[in-house]
This record gives C-alpha cells, sequence and structure tokens, in this order.
C-alpha cells in the first residue's frame, strides 16, 4: 500500500522512471485518450448490440439452448487471458500488448460475422474475447499511467461516458442491422473503429519501457482454464443436459476443484505469477475484486436476458428493447463521471456503500417484476442499477490502482478486470442454466398436459416476428409463460447475488487512500 507522501506526490506530477511512461507524452496525451476511448468504445459497443441483436441471431442459426455459450465462451477466454495481458503489459509495456488485442479482436469480429451455426459463432466469439482480454485492462491501465489520482476520477468519468454514448448508438445501429441489412454487421462495425484507435496508439503512444526476460506464467493459465471451464458446463448442463448425481457432474466438480488447487499452488512458486496471490492480502483489492465478482454476474443478468425478457415476454421490437437496455448505460455515464468528480471530497468507503444500496434497490425491481407492468418498469430499475455500477466500478478502479506501485498497476488493473469478467462468465453460465433448468421442464410438462409441440427449439421461433407470426396463439402464450417464469427465476437468483454484494462492501476498510 502506498505511503501517504507516495499520494501527495502522485497527485501533484506522474512519476517518472525508466520504467515508466516518457513525459514527453504528456503533451499527447489527449490523443492518446482519444485511441483508448475508441478502444473501450469498441468493446462497449459489441455488448450493447449483440445483446440486442442475440434473440435475431437464435431465430437465424438455431440452438436456443446454446444461447448463453455465445456470451460464456466469448467470457471465458476474456476472463483467462486478462491476467496474461496484465503481467505482459508490466514486462514489455502497454502499447504492443493492446496493439495485439485489438488485431484479435478485429479478427474474431470478422470471422462471427461469417458464422453459418451456433457452434460456429461461439468458436469466433472465443477468437474475438480472446483479444478483449487486453483492450479494456491496458486502456485503464494506462490511464493509471498518465494521469495522477485527482486526474484519474475525472477520466474515469469520461471512459464511462463512452459506456453511454455506445448503449445510445448500439441498439439503434444494432436494431437497424438486424430489421434492415444483416446482423453480422454488429460484429463487422467494430473494424473500423478498431483500426482508427490502432493508428493513433501507432502514432502517438511512445513507451520507454525496461524489458525484462520473459517468465509467463502458462501454468497459471492452463490451470485457471482447467478450473472455470468444467465449472461453467457444470453450471449450464447441470440438471438439464446431466442429472445432479451422474457420474459427468461429478468429474466436473473434481476436475473445478483439481484446478483449483493447482492454480494455487502454481502462483505461490511461480516467478512471475499470473496473479500474485499477495495483492489479495491488500484487504483493498480483495474486496474489491470479491465485490467486482458478484456485480460482473449481475451485470450479465441485466445484459444478457433482459432483451429476450422485453422481446419474447413484452413483444417489443429489437430497437426499442435496445433502448431500455441503454437506459442502464446512460445513467451509469453519468453516475461515474459525478462520482469520479466528488471521489476524493466523498471518500472511497461511501462510495462504495452508497452504491451498493442503490445497486440492490435497482435490482429489487427485477425480482418482482411482471409482464403486466410494461417496459417502464424494469427501464426504471436498469436506470437505478446504472447509478449503482457507475458509482462502484470507478471508486474500485480509483481506488485499486492508487494502492499499489507502478510496475504492480497492471496486474492489479488486471486482477480486478478479471473477477469482473470471470464473474460475468460464471453469471452467463450459471443464469443461463437456471433458465433452461426451469424452462426445459415447463414445456415438458405443457406438452404433456396440452399436447402442444412445445420445446427449446420451438423458443427459438418466438424471438423471430416472421416465425412467430405461424404459430398458434396457444403456442405463443404457452411459450411467453415460460419465459417469463424461468427469468423470475434468474433475476431472483440475481437478487440474492445484490444481498452478498452489499454484505461484502461493508467490510471495505474505512479508511482506503483518502483525503
Amino acid at each position: 500500500m502506498l505511503t501517504t507522501n507516495t499520494i501527495i506526490q502522485e497527485r501533484e506530477t506522474i512519476i517518472i522512471s525508466t520504467q515508466e511512461i516518457s513525459s514527453s507524452i504528456h503533451q499527447k496525451r489527449p490523443l492518446i485518450l482519444v485511441a483508448l476511448l475508441l478502444a473501450i468504445f469498441m468493446s462497449a459497443i459489441e455488448g450493447t448490440i449483440i445483446a440486442t441483436a442475440m434473440p435475431s441471431i437464435v431465430a437465424d442459426l438455431g440452438g436456443f439452448s446454446l444461447f448463453s455459450w455465445v456470451f460464456s465462451g466469448y467470457l471465458l477466454l476474456q476472463a483467462i487471458t486478462i491476467p496474461i495481458y496484465g503481467k505482459l503489459a508490466d514486462l514489455f509495456g502497454r502499447k504492443p500488448v493492446i496493439l495485439i488485442g485489438i488485431i484479435l479482436f478485429l479478427i474474431g469480429s470478422l470471422a462471427c460475422g461469417f458464422a453459418e451455426t451456433m457452434v460456429q459463432l461461439i468458436f469466433f466469439r472465443m477468437l474475438q474475447g480472446l483479444g478483449a482480454g487486453a483492450v479494456q485492462p491496458i486502456a485503464m491501465t494506462l490511464v493509471g499511467d498518465l494521469y495522477s489520482l485527482e486526474e484519474r476520477g475525472k477520466i474515469q468519468g469520461y471512459l464511462a461516458s463512452v459506456w453511454g454514448i455506445s448503449s445510445v448508438i448500439g441498439p439503434a445501429v444494432g436494431g437497424l442491422f438486424v430489421q434492415f441489412i444483416d446482423w453480422a454487421w454488429v460484429f463487422w462495425m467494430n473494424i473500423p473503429i478498431g483500426i482508427l484507435s490502432m493508428v493513433f496508439l501507432i502514432l502517438f503512444l511512445k513507451e520507454t519501457t525496461e524489458k525484462k526476460k520473459p517468465a509467463i506464467d502458462y501454468l497459471g493459465s492452463l490451470y485457471l482454464l482447467i478450473t472455470v471451464s468444467p465449472l461453467m458446463l457444470l453450471l449450464i448442463g447441470g440438471g438439464t443436459i446431466w442429472p445432479w448425481n451422474s457420474w459427468p457432474i461429478l468429474l466436473m466438480v473434481v476436475l473445478t476443484v483439481l484446478g483449483l488447487v493447482l492454480f494455487l499452488l502454481q502462483e505461490t512458486r511461480a516467478p512471475e505469477p499470473m496473479m500474485p496471490l499477495t495483492l489479495w492480502k491488500n484487504r483493498i483489492i480483495s474486496i474489491s475484486n470479491l465485490a467486482g465478482l458478484t456485480t460482473g454476474i449481475i451485470l450479465i443478468g441485466l445484459s444478457t436476458f433482459l432483451p429476450t425478457y422485453l422481446q419474447g415476454v413484452i413483444e417489443l421490437t429489437p430497437t426499442a428493447a435496445g433502448f431500455v437496455l441503454a437506459s442502464m448505460s446512460i445513467s451509469w455515464s453519468i453516475s461515474a463521471t459525478v462520482a469520479g468528480k466528488k471521489l476524493i471530497h466523498f471518500g472511497f468507503r461511501r462510495m462504495i456503500v452508497a452504491g451498493g444500496v442503490i445497486l440492490l434497490i435497482g435490482v429489487s425491481f427485477f425480482a418482482v417484476m411482471k409482464p403486466e407492468y410494461g417496459p417502464y418498469f424494469p427501464m426504471s430499475g436498469a436506470i437505478i442499477i446504472g447509478l449503482a455500477m457507475g458509482m462502484l466500478y470507478t471508486t474500485f478502479t480509483v481506488v485499486i490502482q492508487n494502492s499499489v506501485p507502478w510496475n504492480q498497476r497492471g496486474v492489479a488493473t488486471a486482477s480486478h478486470m478479471f473477477t469482473r469478467i470471470l464473474g460475468n462468465t460464471l453469471g452467463a453460465a450459471l443464469l443461463g442454466g437456471i433458465l433452461n433448468a426451469r424452462l426445459g421442464p415447463f414445456l415438458a410438462q405443457q406438452r404433456a398436459v396440452t399436447g402442444l409441440n412445445v420445446d427449446l427449439d420451438v423458443a427459438n421461433e418466438l424471438l423471430d416476428p416472421e416465425k412467430k407470426a405461424v404459430l398458434s396463439q396457444q403456442v405463443v402464450d404457452v411459450l411467453k409463460e415460460g419465459l417469463s417464469l424461468s427469468l423470475h427465476s434468474v433475476y431472483m437468483t440475481v437478487a440474492a447475488i445484490a444481498v452478498i454484494t452489499l454484505i461484502l462492501i461493508f467490510f471495505f476498510p474505512k479508511k482506503a487512500l483518502q483525503s
């Protein structure tokens, strides 16, 4: 943890050393910031567009039961690679790492647009996630390098505003692509944005880093993959694909526990661990990361399943559903901007506690949501959740970056991004598993009682206006009821996780690098 004197020095000037980005770069900070904003915009708009377009993609490619894997596969590769990229950025500098990440992201985006089956889309999304693991965490780390403590809160607000802008543009553009052109363009539109970001980074970001002999923790990455992959399979397939007392479930439990043990042992003996366990001894980092994990689950529960509810149950158009989801990011950007400016004055802990309380209030809207309440009820909950996320994520990022020295800033920032994305990954798997476990038996019961041909494959057709038009009203009503009941179970789980988040937040240190 930094001393008070170090914090004061950091507020006055950016620390310059052979490992720090050179002082001449200060004159180019606005141009570098533009490049980072473009990179984050590319990542952000991808999330808002695909969430809105997924019902149409599923209707075209089929594979409703694989719905959550489009998100889980992407998030798994992103989560696994974030700590690696963070360590590489500390060893070789931020510039080459973020450029490689953008290139991989663009290749994955191009390939996603050509996918002809759901399996192909999942594979290409994993390639996209391989690049995404570098983009956002390294961009955040560069902000920590370029700006002082007091400046970072304001800059984090700028970064958050990008999410708000992308969330307004994303659903509108995505809805137009889906309805009038082709859903492939929700991926292909990333390409010019990513290329422009790379040009700015190549021209204006000059680093003077001290190159070190690489000691990459590949075994740690492998063990983490062994831990998370079977856990995701267990969460998605438990109770639906495999009975809970079956041998595949037992095998996945064993692999998860074994992978976790091997990962922890590896991180204690690796020369350059991908996630130094000593970081977790810092209470600021440990509580922030655990809360990042739980809020990541909450966020994916909202962004992934809300468009399906709005389009499948309330029968909104993709564009209208996208704007409901965009309301969260608009309030998020406003909240993050205000929080960044008031952070030092208000205090880190008070900001985080307030965010946790507001988050629980927002999630409560979804726990009691009913179709007859209409779209404005979930929109109100989304707006409140956005306010909370803006406060929490801005504060967590700033306080973590100021609790470690420069040579650990990359891996510390990456550790927080990793736990957030891991929360997204596990959340997509867990909540997708709950959806399938609730919807599958409901439809089976309806088949037995009514004789209707309703199953998860028919649920695909509910999300396509043309295919839905040929379904009988009785089938549509059954599918809508099943989706509504299943998503209620999903959001009750999300509400429980919001309670856990608030409990974690109360353990945050009372004196945490405040003015």
